[in-house]
C-alpha cells in the first residue's frame, strides 16, 4: 500500500516542518539531517523525528553519506520519488498520449495509441485500459496512482470539468467526463484544455520558465492558445480563454459557417494550408509533411502557401499583443513547430506591430501538453502531500 500522510493526527507545528523539510529536500537533492536543520532553522531534534517518520512511511530514502568534513560522516536523504505516480494523459483527434510520472516529473513509461473514433464513452474506456497498461509497464498498478490530468481539446468548464466544444472529438460533450472517469478509475482526474496544459508545460520546464507572461499558440488541424498572465493561466469568464479560433481574421466573419471550426481555424489549419496550396496552383502535397518538403523544394505554389498563412499568423499574434502584452509567444503543434512557417512569421510581424513579441518555437514539439499534464500532476501531488492549508493553520 502506498505511504499516507495522516493529516487528522499530524499537529499544525509538525505538518510545517514536514512542509519544510520536503520542500528543502525537493530544492536541495541530497542532504543530511544537520544540513536541512540549517536551511530551515528548525532545531536538529525536529529534524532528526520528522525526517525518521517520513523515512518510515516512504517518503524519503538514504542513499549515502557525507565525505570530507571533520567528524563522523552523516546519511543524506533524497525524496522517494516513486512513493507517488500519476498520469498525463493528451487526447488529440488521431492520437492519445500517455505518460505515468513519479513526485519529481521524471517520466517512468509511456506510450502513443490511435485515437477510438467512436468517441464519447468509447474514450474513456481507451483511457482505463491504457492507464492499466502504462501501469504494468511501470511495475506498479492502476490502483496505487494517486492521479490523472487529461488534456482534450475544447472549451472547458473550469467548475464542472464538463467540455462544452471539441468538434474534432465525437460524443466528448455529452458526457461529464471528469466524474465518469474518475469513477471509473476510483482517483482524481483533472480534466484541463490541451493547449493551457502546453502553456504550463513550457511554465514548468520550456521557454517560459523564467517570464511571467507569455502565450502558447498551437497551430495544427486546430488551432489554440493558452495564456500564462503574471504567472497564472488565464481562464476568462467561461474558461475559453486563448480560443483563437474564433479570432476574426482570415475570413467572413459573419458566414455561419465559420461558428464551428472558428473564422481564423478555417483560415490557418492544416485543412486550409493544403487547400491554399491547390488554390496557387500546387499538385504536390496531399499532407501538411509534403507541403512543407515542397516548401524546401522551392515549389513557388508551396512557398505562396505558407507565406500566405505565416501573414495570417502574423496578425493573429498582433492582435495577441495588443491585448496581452506578452513577453514571449511560444509556438507549437504539428504546424506551429515547423521553423518554416515560424520564420515567416517573424518575418511579417514587424509590418503589422510596432512591438513585436518574442517568438520561439515549443522545446516538447507535439509532447508540450503531456509535459503540461506531468507538471501539474507534480504540482497537485505535491500540495495534496506535503502542503499546508491555510484554513488548518
Amino acid at each position: 500500500m502506498a505511504p499516507t500522510l495522516s493529516a487528522t493526527q499530524t499537529p499544525i507545528a509538525r505538518k510545517i516542518s514536514t512542509h519544510a523539510v520536503i520542500r528543502t529536500v525537493l530544492a536541495s537533492g541530497s542532504i543530511s539531517r544537520a544540513d536541512i536543520a540549517k536551511l530551515t532553522g528548525l532545531s536538529k531534534q525536529t529534524i532528526s523525528d520528522v525526517v525518521r517518520d517520513l523515512e518510515d512511511d516512504g517518503w524519503l530514502k538514504p542513499v549515502g553519506q557525507t565525505d570530507g568534513r571533520p567528524g563522523r560522516n552523516a546519511i543524506t536523504y533524497e525524496l522517494n520519488a516513486r512513493a507517488g505516480l500519476a498520469v498525463s494523459i493528451d487526447l488529440g483527434g488521431t492520437k492519445i498520449a500517455a505518460a505515468i510520472c513519479d513526485l519529481l516529473g521524471n517520466i517512468i513509461a509511456e506510450t502513443k495509441v490511435a485515437t477510438d473514433p467512436r468517441g464519447g464513452m468509447h474514450l474513456v474506456n481507451q483511457f482505463s485500459d491504457l492507464i492499466v497498461e502504462l501501469a504494468l509497464a511501470a511495475g506498479t498498478t492502476a490502483d496505487k496512482l494517486r492521479l490523472v490530468v487529461l488534456g482534450s481539446p475544447g472549451v472547458l468548464d473550469p467548475a464542472t470539468g464538463h467540455i462544452n466544444v471539441a468538434p474534432n472529438i465525437p460524443g466528448i460533450d455529452a458526457i461529464n467526463l471528469r466524474q465518469v472517469f474518475s469513477d471509473r478509475m476510483g482517483i482524481p482526474v483533472i480534466v484541463e484544455n490541451d493547449v493551457n496544459l502546453a502553456a504550463q508545460g513550457e511554465r514548468w520546464r520550456g521557454h517560459g520558465v523564467e517570464t511571467g507572461n507569455f502565450a502558447f499558440v498551437a497551430l495544427g488541424t486546430g488551432v489554440g492558445m493558452g495564456i500564462i498572465a503574471n504567472g497564472a493561466l488565464l481562464r476568462g469568464a467561461r474558461g475559453a480563454a486563448g480560443e483563437i479560433a474564433y479570432l476574426p481574421i482570415g475570413g467572413d466573419v459573419f458566414d455561419p459557417g465559420g461558428f464551428t471550426l472558428g473564422t481564423f481555424e478555417s483560415a490557418v489549419g492544416s485543412v486550409a494550408m493544403l487547400r491554399r496550396y491547390t488554390g496557387f496552383g500546387g499538385r504536390n502535397a496531399a499532407t501538411v509533411a509534403d507541403l512543407f518538403a515542397a516548401f524546401n523544394a522551392g515549389d513557388t505554389s508551396a512557398v505562396a502557401a505558407i507565406e500566405e498563412t505565416a501573414r495570417l499568423v502574423a496578425l493573429a499574434i498582433a492582435a495577441i499583443g495588443a491585448t496581452l502584452d506578452p513577453e514571449l509567444v511560444i509556438t507549437g503543434g504539428s504546424i506551429g513547430a515547423r521553423p518554416e512557417l515560424v520564420n515567416a512569421i517573424r518575418g511579417f510581424l514587424p509590418r503589422c506591430t510596432p512591438y513585436p513579441p518574442r517568438i520561439e518555437i515549443s522545446r516538447f514539439g507535439n509532447r508540450a501538453a503531456l509535459m503540461g499534464g506531468m507538471g501539474v500532476a507534480v504540482e497537485r501531488m505535491h500540495d495534496d502531500l506535503f502542503g499546508v492549508k491555510l484554513k488548518d493553520a
